[in-house]
């Protein structure tokens, strides 16, 4: 290996230590001492209990692990946006799980809640996954209501979705494990089934005290809304658990009574790793974001047995387009091309743009992805389109257009992968989250952003001097140093993968070596989905 190669090594393998160190922090919700207090209680955390639910040794992904990362400061935080969320395994069934972290503001929905809990329903609707709630939430956070309350994609969606999820058939089970309160309620009650703990959980619409403000009737919260009143009186609930344990237990007894379910049909075969080391990643990928490096390494250890076949291999070589399988799964790959290539006609290519010949081959694939029901991986590692006249005259818009016409309308399933940069329109048309990737993640390496750092901080800085300049200041060499530092520092801190997981524009951010997982489980999930409509592209202007 070249000396290169080492210090890449280095650097990215640096980047998982501290994507590990920040998962460790995130892990601990509220701190430990609201976790022992949890326990004292005789109650399990979130995590704790969505492990116990999972079959063990068993796989499983987890959505927006940094949702609410470095927000909400004033308010002491939000780790993992309030609420746990995997994709796993129950009995051999795969679920998604949700549990609400009661050391987190006990449990109280933040914006960034709202957002997470949407996606996991999200990801259940299209997925036809079943859904299990696992309730131990304050309600509202209500210095922030204003902010999660009133609004179409605020907390009313969630019991909006409830209701047409069970219209499509979707399973979903709660299992009341603390407070549920107010119109967090309806959550666990228009579920298929509900489980509540005796003693330590109650659900009602108003406690103790606003019932005594409000009718002046003075009751104790377990006589009002506890286990036996919903099991034995009210009906509200359908199975009483004795203790935590017991109610997962109930989950698992009823999920494993699930029956089969109708299948997409996607290609699937006997799996094998990649041929390549897949650690090589680490040394391929650049340290610098604007090196070249050849995109076909990387998939070489990503893909099954390192094999694929190109489509149009000669032709708009700044995107790879290849046929290959991951975990056994039949793949369709869209890759940006980050090394410098040259063309036909002997003219030179930069790699991560996208020229109008690659937009044109990418078009192409995507249909002939649709009309063979393949899945799409999208590898991104873009800067954009390319720009100048001669792309202009060749018709770039046109052609970038018809890649993002055949990306949003397509009809398989589609997995995103920011690898590196994510810029502009790059990211819309490598399918970036406006077009509802599956799932969508960044490695430690990633940058999602309008335009990278640098060009942005050059930008910004002529439009502040400018404004300087007006103003009758005198701008020195040293002060306009200064101004450029502090701009792109600003914005820096906006491309991290990490800003981008805490608002949830991406589902988390992973080890490159987890990516085969990811995908695996994400087309598996898909599966549970067959496909309803055609693959149309509508007008357009072939």
């Amino acid at each position: 290996m070249d000396l290169n190669f080492n210090k890449n090594e280095d650097y990215n393998k640096l980047l998982v230590s501290d994507l590990r160190r920040r998962f460790a922090k995130v892990k601990l919700g509220g701190g430990q001492k609201r976790i022992d207090k949890q326990h004292k209680k005789g109650k399990m955390t979130a995590r704790e209990r969505v492990d116990y639910l999972l079959d063990a040794n068993s796989k499983s992904i987890e959505i927006g692990a940094f949702a609410g990362e470095d927000m909400y400061a004033e308010h002491g935080g939000c780790p993992s946006g309030g609420v746990v969320v995997k994709i796993g395994y129950i009995k051999g069934k795969q679920c998604i799980v949700v549990a609400n972290d009661a050391t987190v503001k006990a449990g109280a929905w933040f914006p960034i809640t709202g957002k997470k809990n949407l996606r996991a329903q999200e990801l259940s609707i299209e997925n036809k996954l079943p859904i299990i709630y696992l309730v131990d939430s304050a309600g509202v956070y209500l210095p922030l209501q204003d902010e999660i309350f009133p609004d179409k994609e605020h907390f009313g969606r969630i019991f909006r979705n409830n209701a047409i999820m069970s219209s499509m058939g979707i399973t979903q089970i709660s299992a009341i494990m603390g407070s549920c309160v107010a119109g967090g309620a309806y959550l666990p009650v228009m579920s298929d089934e509900a489980i509540i703990v005796d003693k330590t959980a109650s659900i009602f619409l108003a406690g103790s005290y606003l019932v005594k403000a409000a009718i002046g009737e003075a009751i104790d919260n377990e006589t009002l809304g506890g286990a036996t009143t919903h099991c034995e009186i009210s009906g509200v609930t359908d199975y009483k658990a004795k203790d935590d344990k017991d109610a997962l237990d109930k989950i698992k007894f009823i999920v494993d009574k699930i029956g089969d379910y109708d299948k997409a049909g996607f290609s699937k075969t006997t799996a094998f790793r990649p041929k390549e080391n897949e650690e090589d990643i680490f040394g391929i990928l650049p340290k610098e974001r604007n090196a070249q490096y050849d995109m076909l390494e990387i998939i070489k250890r990503l893909v099954d047995n390192s094999e694929f076949e190109q489509y149009k291999e000669g032709y708009g070589q700044t995107i790879i387009t290849c046929y290959a399988r991951i975990d056994g799964w039949a793949v369709g790959i869209v890759a940006n091309q980050r090394k410098l290539v040259k063309t036909k006609k002997g003219e030179m290519q930069f790699g991560g743009v996208i020229y109008n010949d690659s937009a044109d081959k990418s078009t192409r694939f995507i249909a002939n992805c649709n009309q063979k029901k393949i899945p799409l991986v999208f590898l991104q590692d873009v800067t954009g389109f390319m720009v100048g006249s001669k792309s202009e005259h060749g018709g770039i818009i046109k052609d970038g257009a018809k890649m993002v016409n055949a990306v949003s309308n397509s009809v398989v399933p589609k997995f995103t992968i920011i690898i590196g940069n994510s810029y502009g329109a790059g990211n819309y048309a490598m399918c970036g989250k406006a077009y509802d990737p599956r799932l969508i993640v960044a490695w430690p390496s990633a940058e999602l952003a309008v335009m990278s750092g640098n060009s942005a901080a050059k930008v910004l800085l002529q439009i502040e001097t400018t404004s300087l300049k007006k103003r009758g200041e005198k701008i020195t060499p040293e002060k306009e140093a200064e101004l450029f530092d502090r701009i792109k520092s600003r914005y820096d801190k906006q491309i991290s993968p990490y800003y981008a997981a805490g608002r949830i524009w991406t589902d988390a951010v992973i080890n490159p070596l987890d990516t085969r997982t990811w995908i695996s489980m994400g087309i598996e999930a898909a599966n549970h989905a067959p496909i309803e409509k055609d693959f149309n592209l509508g007008v357009l202007q072939v």
